[in-house]
This record gives C-alpha cells, sequence and structure tokens, in this order.
C-alpha cells in the first residue's frame, strides 16, 4: 500500500501596504540604516494599517493560496494558524479566518511556537494528512508584532515586521512530493532570553517583547544546524541534494552562519529579511512565496525549512516540492 504524503498544492502571501524603512525608524529611536543593515541586514519591514488584524492578513494569504491550488475554500477541512499575535485571546484567529473564507465543515486552530510556528504548524498538519482523517489543510503563519513592540527600544523594534503567508496541502498517495520528515524541538529554561512580559493570567495586558539578542544569537545557529542534520540523517538527503533553503527569516548573520556550517551553498539560500524584517510564524511562507513567485522554486524541488523562536522553540522540516 502506498504511503500517504501531504503535498502542497499551492503557496500565497500578504504583505500589508505601509512600508517602514530603516530611515523611518532612524526618525523616531537612536538609530541608523547602517546599524541596522551590518547587524541585521533588514532594510524595511512592513506595518499593519489601524484596524487590520491577523486574521485579515491570513484571509488575504489563505485566498492566495486556495487560488494558486486552483482549489475552492470548501475543500478545505483543516486549518492551522501559527500566530503569536491573535486577533483575541479567544476564540482562535483560524476560526475567524475558517469563517472569512465562509468554510463550515472541519476544524481550526491557533498555535503558539513564536517563530518556529509555521514549522510546528505543518508538521502537525502533516500529521493529521497521512493518518487519513483529513484530506486538505490550510496551513497559515501571520503576524502583527507590531502591536507588541516597545517602539523606544532600538533592540527590539528594529526587527520586526508583519505579514502573512499560507500553504494549501493535500493527502496523496502513489507520490514522491510533499513533507519527507519534520524535526520539532523546545526548551523552556530560555524562556527569559526572548519573551513578551504581559499575558491574561499574568498581568492581564498584552505586554511588550524583551529580548537578550546576543544570548539568543549565541543559541541560534547550533539549535537549528542540530534539526537541520537530524532532517538529513532521516531522508538521506545532504547540503549537496537539497536545491533550496528557506530559513526563518530572523536576522541575516544567522542565516549566513547556518548555512555556512551545514556546507550550504549561497545560491541555495532564500533571504528576504532584508525587505521583510523578521515577521515570525510568517517568515518562512513569505520567503516560500518570493521564491515560487520569482520562478526559483519549481516542482519536484528539494525544499529545506527551519525556524528558532522564543521559549525556545525550534524546528526543521524537508519538503519535496
Amino acid at each position: 500500500m502506498s504511503p500517504i504524503r501531504s503535498v502542497v498544492r499551492g503557496c500565497g502571501a500578504y504583505l500589508p501596504s505601509e512600508v517602514m524603512t530603516n530611515e523611518d525608524l532612524a526618525k523616531t529611536v537612536d538609530t541608523t540604516d547602517e546599524w541596522i543593515v551590518q547587524r541585521t541586514g533588514i532594510r524595511a519591514r512592513h506595518i499593519a494599517s489601524p484596524g487590520e488584524m491577523t486574521s485579515d492578513l491570513a484571509l488575504a494569504a489563505s485566498r492566495e493560496a486556495l487560488a494558486d491550488a486552483g482549489m475552492e475554500a470548501s475543500e478545505i477541512d483543516l486549518i492551522v494558524l501559527a500566530t503569536s499575535t491573535p486577533d483575541n485571546t479567544f476564540p482562535a484567529t483560524a476560526t475567524t479566518v475558517q469563517a472569512g473564507l465562509g468554510i463550515t465543515t472541519g476544524f481550526a486552530f491557533d498555535l503558539q511556537a513564536v517563530c518556529s510556528g509555521f514549522v510546528y504548524a505543518l508538521a502537525v498538519a502533516d500529521k493529521f494528512l497521512v493518518s487519513g482523517q483529513q484530506k486538505r489543510a490550510l496551513v497559515i503563519g501571520a503576524e502583527t508584532f507590531s502591536r507588541i513592540l516597545d517602539w523606544t527600544d532600538r533592540t527590539t523594534c528594529v526587527l520586526f515586521g508583519d505579514g502573512a503567508g499560507a500553504v494549501v496541502l493535500e493527502a496523496q498517495k502513489g507520490t514522491d512530493r510533499g513533507v519527507l520528515t519534520s524535526h520539532l524541538r523546545s526548551d523552556g529554561r530560555h524562556k527569559g532570553k526572548l519573551f513578551v512580559d504581559g499575558g491574561p493570567s499574568s498581568t492581564g495586558t498584552v505586554g511588550h517583547l524583551r529580548m537578550e539578542g546576543r544570548e539568543v544569537f549565541r543559541h541560534a545557529v547550533g539549535m537549528i544546524t542540530d534539526v537541520i542534520r537530524d532532517a538529513f540523517e532521516a531522508t538521506g538527503e545532504t547540503a549537496e541534494t537539497i536545491d533550496w533553503f528557506v530559513p526563518h527569516q530572523a536576522n541575516r548573520r544567522i542565516i549566513d552562519a547556518s548555512a555556512s556550517k551545514l556546507g550550504i551553498a549561497p545560491e541555495k539560500v532564500v533571504v528576504t529579511v532584508d525587505r521583510h524584517g523578521n515577521t515570525s510564524a510568517a517568515s518562512i511562507p513569505l520567503a516560500l512565496a518570493v521564491a515560487r513567485q520569482d520562478g526559483r522554486i519549481k516542482k519536484g524541488d528539494l525544499v529545506l525549512l527551519e525556524a528558532m523562536g522564543g521559549g525556545f522553540t525550534w524546528g526543521s522540516a524537508l519538503i519535496r516540492w
């Protein structure tokens, strides 16, 4: 009997219309374009408009992904939305997206793993599909991180932006395409290095993002490379056999250091951090959409994903496109 695989049928993205450049930020905080670019590689980021919610971004990305897949929303029976910036404490933002798409069957839920959220959501949706429980899934990463930033803290406000990306997965038999393997990790001992200082049961407020940047950088490269080596060991693939490396877009220095440590050629690395900033759970699907639209990622390509986020959480996935 042929195994079931979760095949990517479509990919979509959405970015708010407002673009905030480094020069714009330099007017309000003590920073410069040179300082930001040298340390992060970021030149600009998109900021959600007043009244524009995470669900709005997610809906736009989802509609584009469905159009790319040539599917109707009614064909989706699972929505997994990765976000750390939901519309409300409850209900899940995924259910708002479900309603917005006119879907009345199946189920939808949010998943919170910060910047690793999309990889986590992809892995969870894959398990539902390969078990035969669901047929088609919408996997979304959507964030409005601008709402949880301390805009007086130049060490964090320069890093993040808003956006959403989505993929449509379909359970298929008898194919060598799809999600080949995924590997997830977490270690809660590192909470204090990257967190938001608020929440319903602690302060009763939303809070602001706080980060020990040097500590995050110090842990990131080692954690990322470990789960990628797990993916290679599980599949027999290598840095030479993959076609594209699509990492979480947090910092250009982390991306370059990880690729170098793994022996991944620079021309295989998809980088969008310069124009999007760190969009947390949205960064990987946004980068996937860019590389799909410009013709780099093609059917049959071997695509490696990785991310690390607060918690710490981290993970990898290997997909035959």
